[in-house]
């Protein structure tokens, strides 16, 4: 399923010539408009208003792009942007007038819901196989309990909204604890009817595993590591996922939808009539963050990874480089940054090669700098890997360690820096529940760099709720001392949506 679009059709017929009086001129119904009664009728309206809802977290306000900054408020990445509206994400100085949340982000999140919501209230009246009924439905549940993660983390304080509205609802603001109660309905409500997998040309529907590790991923920002472990072992233990071989596929086109993936937003390279990320059938599906993410020339460098992260790498591959007596660097450095300690290619050229000030560091993750010499466009086929299995064995060790079982998350994080060729946790950070969580901190920064989970992290581990924990990111990223406590944890909501509905609260501070 790598196109998620839904292309409306025109109905048929055309318009009658008007006859009578001229004031009936103006009253026409659009032809090429579906109404609801017109259109939720068969098992084929059913798959196709699904892959509606797809669609939606393929768009600008979601995965494309906003969401990529959003997620880039942690302490790994910094912006150098003269594009403000988009720097102001990393510094911690948003205004609730800022055009990426008010204009597309909030408005893509929803606009997402609503037709989830839409599925899930025409979709029981469909007569239709009961089984495929079933897996549309929990498709739906599955993508609605995403948007709301994923606002929960960022705004917390937000409308809920589970039932198709109309001209005249009115919803209520609820806080995060009423937000992730329905995340975790959603999700229970979801698992029973997902498939384990499905056939090639429906990869990137959402499968059980993905829906499971969603949840894992809830109950761990809510420290319920008891009920997220056991998620975690029910995938383990599933045979279902394995690491990649190569750390590096899973962020080129190549080997998408891999044994490492439990979900990916699905984009495509090919090049239609419109740019990318609008909602319309004749718009570019291409993945729009290489061309913020890279370095210059190639893009517009607007989101950088921190020299703190680049230094982080210190750790050499056990095996010596083949003909030296050298050890290698940990390969997910130079696969994840571009530096001058990075001795590749990137778009045919060397860093030196390129001019670049050997102070500064770019992302590389997502890009296509080993397949083209060109700037990157609007149109790149590389998907977002949003859950992979690498992200799950680190988190299961988290969990497990929290509980107390130290010894037995051990061996998940050997077996993730086993396959880059890294030798096992040193013994020091492994010998204690403390130490092994600090150590913890660096090796999920490592394996996970630059692919927006920080940001939930940092949010889980309590390093936004006090002075200590913002010691700890300020010593890593200056920006944090723009941070204020009680305040940017979360963004502001548009004050647009406020100003149109006066019961939505403002979040505090803004």
């Amino acid at each position: 399923m790598k196109s998620h679009k839904i292309f409306t059709l025109a109905l048929a017929g055309s318009l009658l010539a008007a006859t009578g009086c001229k004031k009936d001129l103006l009253n026409q119904t659009n032809p090429n408009t579906l109404s609801v009664s017109q259109f939720w009728l068969t098992a084929d309206d059913a798959n196709r208003g699904i892959i509606a809802s797809y669609s939606g977290i393929q768009q600008y306000g979601v995965y494309d792009h906003c969401w990529q900054f959003m997620a880039a408020r942690s302490d790994e990445t910094y912006s150098q942007s003269p594009y403000v509206e988009l720097a102001v994400f990393t510094r911690f100085v948003q205004a609730n007038n800022n055009f990426f949340i008010s204009a597309f982000a909030w408005n893509d999140y929803y606009r997402t819901i609503f037709r989830t919501n839409q599925a899930l209230n025409h979709i029981p009246s469909i007569t239709m196989d009961a089984t495929l009924q079933k897996q549309y439905l929990a498709e739906a549940r599955f993508i609605r309990a995403l948007m709301y993660y994923d606002l929960d983390s960022f705004f917390g304080n937000v409308p809920l909204i589970t039932e198709e509205p109309n001209v005249t609802t009115r919803v209520k603001q609820v806080g995060p604890a009423e937000v992730e109660a329905q995340v975790i309905a959603d999700l229970m409500a979801a698992i029973p009817d997902l498939p384990v997998a499905y056939a090639a040309a429906d990869l990137g529907r959402a499968t059980k595993g993905a829906a499971q590790a969603l949840l894992a991923k809830m109950y761990m920002q809510q420290h319920k590591y008891t009920e997220a472990s056991a998620l975690f072992t029910t995938i383990i233990s599933s045979g279902k996922y394995s690491l990649v071989p190569s750390y590096l596929d899973n962020f080129t086109e190549a080997n998408e939808n891999n044994s490492e993936s439990l979900f990916e937003v699905q984009y495509t390279g090919a090049v239609l009539d419109v740019g990318q990320g609008q909602d319309i059938a004749s718009a570019s599906e291409g993945y729009d963050r290489p061309n913020f993410f890279g370095p210059p020339i190639y893009s517009f460098a607007d989101v950088q990874p921190r020299q703190s992260l680049t230094a982080s790498f210190t750790d050499s591959t056990t095996a010596l480089v083949p003909g030296t007596k050298k050890h290698a660097i940990d390969p997910r450095r130079d696969i994840s940054i571009i530096s001058s300690l990075n001795p590749d290619v990137f778009y045919g050229k060397t860093f030196v090669q390129l001019g670049y000030n050997p102070s500064q560091q770019y992302w590389r993750k997502y890009l296509n700098d080993r397949t083209r010499t060109t700037p990157e466009n609007f149109t790149s086929g590389i998907n977002f890997r949003l859950i992979r299995y690498g992200d799950i064995l680190l988190l299961q060790a988290e969990a497990l360690n929290e509980l107390g079982q130290t010894a037995a998350a051990v061996p998940l994080v050997n077996q993730v820096r086993a396959r880059v060729g890294l030798g096992p946790v040193p013994m020091a950070n492994a010998a204690s529940q403390s130490a092994l969580r600090l150590y913890m901190r660096d090796e999920r920064g490592r394996e996970l760099a630059g692919e927006g989970q920080r940001w939930y992290d940092i949010v889980r581990w309590g390093l936004l709720d006090n002075q200590a924990g913002l010691d700890y990111l300020i010593a890593r990223d200056p920006d944090f001392t723009n941070f204020v406590l009680g305040k940017s944890k979360l963004l502001p909501l548009p004050q647009t949506d406020i100003d149109l509905d006066p019961t939505i609260k403002q979040n505090p501070g803004y």
